[in-house]
């Protein structure tokens, strides 16, 4: 009995030492990031049987268990990838909100300039200094667009730079992780299929930083492996292979990065963004997608809108050189970025309707050998047409049946926009045409000042020709060209469209009249042989009709078509970016804070389980402290029965 008293002892000091040994382990990793608490697992050892009964023979450790819980862990898992996902989308969105928004470097402050500069034209048509001071306000509306522009484009190349850096980083965690699977693998192999809790710790570990990176999911196989996917199920880690990602420049955007997988093969294929929600990858992918481009496409688009209308307008205009309007800004053109393509020519792409361009991007395909093509809106992969979108599309002669091309309507236009005129007389503030009455008139008959609706009927009037003679004879007028139809509208009453030629017209007071595009109103009453002219405007110096209407576009809705009509001023386009990204920025920023309270509950709850009490561990120190001494007074014991027992003997 007294060696089966040594045993028992000895099975109870291996049990304490065991205990201490953990519970010392516990405290020297307690602030170890990612350690989770250990205990020892003891069990009785099988009873020896007499004939006076059961004897126990002792205990015996069975393991050392770590504190998990999956379902915990999987809570901090979710809430920090999506903490993660709105903190990088906060941070990034955060330089736009500051930029677009303020009062200095936003651009409001320079369309108002600009503008109070075309207004001060109109006041002033023969004033050099007023000429020179709209030139200026113009180039520094445009220094604004490009500086906007290029801090957009250094927010995006700071975008593109962190998701190639976060692949990559997702990349090497991917390694990590298959080579922490088979060491856990042999080591769990090597030691009877215990747990191999540190290893298990480090590889939980790297789940998480893998995790802040880009939301994961993960399956345990049976050799106690852990296999990792990411986004909505795409393979990272099977047991012990890593798959490889790789971030490369879109095909159809060169400055764009698209995250691929890399196949054994060698071959890249693209994951789309909509499956890689979470972490910082998906914050930083969500924020380019969603607020980045929405940036630069609604900016360009407030460019083209100024840019299109006031050069339409300014070539309506004649300049103190005599001349009409040239183009006041350098109109941006329509970016097209090739990409799968056979043929090296791409399609000519040209605005059509400004009113109904709305800041979206396009992907183009031609379908057959005759110019057939499909035109798809990249935000929603819609089917659209050319004429939907205010863009007119021209195939090249050499396209072939598959290409296709990436359509960017307004996304360069404000790095692009730029001012045409340095010669303030080159200004077109005066109208080119010019109506008078007769001054030999009789009657009280009066005629406004023409309006000229393009540069076509502008040239189908003429403007060097001689002056359009009206002459008002027994109710009638007279004079029209022979070659132009004429409309005219009664007071009250609808337009009267008559073809070319027309000899006369009946005349009445308030009636407006159209020849050939160039609009006038007359009114009064008018006497047998009174005439009225319409022809060349030879004194504009001191002419601002044009430079009024130039003016009156700060007011005029002229982008984002509404049940047909324009609904939308330039100030107003960009009050709504301005709106929109603000908006965004405090809706991302209160999810952000939100997530950020339930990561720590969520961590809180987990660490209640998984975490170290100092406090605890000392308690189990003094425990399996008094549990070894014991078990070493049994041992003890043991030994001096012995002793005895040999003594008898002798």
């Amino acid at each position: 009995m007294s060696a089966s008293l040594y045993n028992i002892g000895l099975t109870g000091l291996n049990a304490a030492q065991a205990g201490l040994l953990t519970t010392s382990h516990n405290i020297s990793n307690a602030g170890t990031t990612g350690y989770s608490r250990q205990s020892v697992v003891q069990s009785t050892n099988p009873a020896l049987f007499t004939g006076a009964g059961f004897f126990g023979e002792g205990t015996k450790v069975d393991t050392v268990k770590r504190a998990y819980n999956g379902f915990l862990t999987n809570q901090v898992l979710a809430a920090e990838t999506k903490f993660t996902e709105y903190d990088t989308y906060d941070t990034e969105i955060s330089q736009i909100d500051n930029m677009l928004a303020d009062s200095t470097v936003g651009l409001t402050p320079a369309l108002a300039s600009f503008f109070g500069g075309v207004q001060e034209v109109a006041a002033n048509p023969s004033s050099i200094p007023a000429r020179q001071s709209m030139i200026s306000t113009a180039q520094s509306l445009v220094a604004r667009f490009q500086n906007l522009s290029e801090r957009l484009n250094d927010v995006r190349s700071g975008v593109e730079s962190q998701i190639k850096e976060t692949v990559s980083a997702i990349g090497t965690y991917a390694k990590e992780i298959a080579e922490m699977n088979h060491k856990i693998a042999v080591a769990q192999q090597a030691g009877s299929a215990q747990p191999a809790n540190d290893l298990l710790d480090t590889r939980d570990q790297l789940i998480k930083e893998l995790n802040q990176l880009t939301r994961v999911s993960t399956a345990t196989g049976s050799d106690g492996s852990l296999s990792v996917f990411i986004g909505t199920g795409q393979p990272l880690v099977v047991g012990t292979v890593a798959t490889t990602l790789d971030a490369q420049p879109s095909s159809s955007d060169p400055h764009r990065f698209n995250v691929n997988i890399i196949t054994t093969s060698g071959n890249a294929i693209t994951i789309p963004e909509s499956l890689l929600g979470g972490g910082k990858l998906g914050g930083l992918l969500a924020m380019r997608s969603g607020s980045l481009d929405a940036a630069q496409n609604q900016l360009g688009l407030v460019a083209i809108g100024i840019s299109t209308t006031f050069n339409a307008q300014h070539q309506l205009g004649q300049d103190l050189n005599g001349n009409l309007g040239t183009n006041f800004f350098t109109p941006p053109a329509v970016s097209v970025e090739r990409f799968a393509t056979a043929s090296t020519t791409s399609p000519d792409v040209q605005f059509a309707d400004i009113s109904k361009l709305t800041g979206d991007d396009y992907k183009l395909t031609f379908t057959d050998t005759t110019g057939g093509y499909s035109l798809t809106r990249v935000s929603d992969g819609a089917s659209v047409t050319a004429a939907s979108v205010g863009l007119t599309i021209t195939p090249a002669a050499t396209s072939m049946v598959g290409d296709s091309f990436m359509i960017l309507p307004t996304r360069n236009a404000a790095a692009n926009i730029g001012v045409s005129i340095s010669d303030t007389r080159m200004v077109a503030a005066a109208a080119p045409i010019t109506s008078a009455a007769t001054s030999s008139n009789r009657g009280t008959g009066s005629i406004t000042a023409p309006v000229v609706g393009s540069t076509a009927d502008l040239a189908s009037f003429g403007t060097s020709a001689s002056p359009l003679k009206l002459t008002y004879s027994a109710g009638n007028l007279s004079g029209f060209p022979a070659s132009l139809p004429v409309t005219y509208t009664p007071l009250g009453g609808s337009p009267v469209t008559l073809a070319a030629p027309v000899a006369s017209i009946p005349y009445s007071s308030g009636m407006s009249i159209s020849v050939g595009g160039v609009s006038f109103s007359m009114t009064g009453a008018i006497q047998d042989e009174d005439t009225f002219t319409v022809g060349p405007n030879s004194q504009g110096v001191s002419d601002s009709r044009n430079a009024v209407l130039m003016g009156n576009l700060q007011t005029t809705k002229v982008l984002l078509s509404a049940g047909g009509q324009p609904s939308a001023t330039f100030q107003s386009v960009y009050s709504q970016l301005v709106s929109a990204v603000g908006n965004k920025a405090r809706e991302v920023s209160v999810n952000r804070d939100a997530q950020e309270s339930l990561v720590e509950q969520a961590t809180n709850a987990q660490q209640s389980v998984a975490g170290v009490n100092l406090d605890e561990e000392a308690a189990n120190l003094i425990r399996y402290q008094q549990a070894y001494q014991a078990a070493g007074k049994v041992m003890s014991i043991a030994s001096k029965l012995f002793d005895q027992v040999l003594a008898l003997g002798q």
